[in-house]
């Protein structure tokens, strides 16, 4: 299971929710027939997804059997899985994000910079965090003319930063 997605809250009141969306493409929803809602601590419960459509920037997601607004309301603050089972088949120059958890990153040069940890979020802008050698964590808009290669496979990834991102780091006292 990979979360992909919170609910935020209900949204009209036929049982529609807002859900913030971790994946690169928020469409993954409209694609599968199924998705998994879970609270912190509990087993996820699938939810046939009944409706999918763009709103403001944000995905909006019917449940099949959540029809109104208190059936949505339940749904607050939960996390949104997917099996990795039903994803959608990608094409040869797409990755899952899930994929390069833990990939080491180089420089072009063959410089080790560190492994990804983790990915940041924010509209338009898709961020990995880099957990360096020493301690630090390096913030890298994952953006294609900084991406040089990606390699799943082998768990690697080379990419050429902007000049001067990487000083911001290099600088400041490891955590």
């Amino acid at each position: 299971m990979l979360l992909v997605a919170e609910v935020v809250k209900p949204h009209g009141l036929r049982g529609e929710v807002c859900i913030d969306s971790h994946a690169d493409s928020p469409f993954l929803y409209d694609e599968v027939a199924c998705l998994y809602l879970r609270r912190e601590g509990q087993k996820p419960r699938r939810f046939g997804v009944q409706s999918f459509r763009m709103h403001s920037g944000r995905a909006l997601v019917t449940f099949k059997g959540i029809n109104d607004r208190d059936k949505a309301e339940t749904l607050r603050g939960m996390d949104v899985l997917v099996n990795k089972a039903d994803l959608p088949r990608l094409r040869d120059d797409e990755v899952y994000m899930y994929q390069l958890k833990g990939a080491a990153v180089e420089l072009k040069d063959g410089t080790a910079v560190g492994t990804i940890s983790d990915f940041l979020f924010a509209p338009g802008q898709e961020t990995w965090v880099i957990s360096s050698p020493d301690g630090k964590e390096i913030l890298f808009p994952a953006v294609a003319e900084f991406v040089l290669s990606v390699d799943v496979e082998a768990g690697k990834v080379v990419i050429d930063p902007p000049e001067g991102l990487f000083d911001i780091y290099l600088t400041a006292p490891a955590k």
